[in-house]
């Protein structure tokens, strides 16, 4: 797994599973404490998650909603957004499509 980006955007990337779930979210806690306004994850290159993954994601959305930010998860993969729509998480998240935001700086080794 591997995260790059700032307090803005981030690019997520790999897997995020079990192994990498205490990585992500220390970086995701990092980029919600560390900015202000809408946090988008960029999803596109994201293998897969498990369910210890999707906590992650939740837990970063809830600190966001306590920080006054929005977390919004960007060009998630077809089969990740059909287990959001499952778990109807996709009334909870901001969900989007489009063009990735630019990533500058590596936030976690891949």
């Amino acid at each position: 797994m591997h995260i790059r980006g700032d307090h803005a955007t981030l690019a997520v990337g790999g897997r995020l599973d079990v192994r990498s779930a205490a990585d992500a979210r220390t970086v995701l806690h990092t980029a919600v404490d560390s900015g202000d306004g809408d946090l988008v994850l960029d999803l596109a290159g994201l293998d897969s998650w498990d369910a210890t993954g999707l906590g992650v994601i939740m837990g970063a959305h809830r600190r966001a909603g306590r920080c006054g930010r929005r977390l919004v998860l960007r060009d998630v993969p077809p089969q990740m957004q059909r287990l959001l729509v499952a778990t109807r998480l996709h009334r909870i998240l901001a969900i989007e499509s489009g063009v990735t935001g630019s990533a500058a700086q590596i936030l976690t080794k891949p």
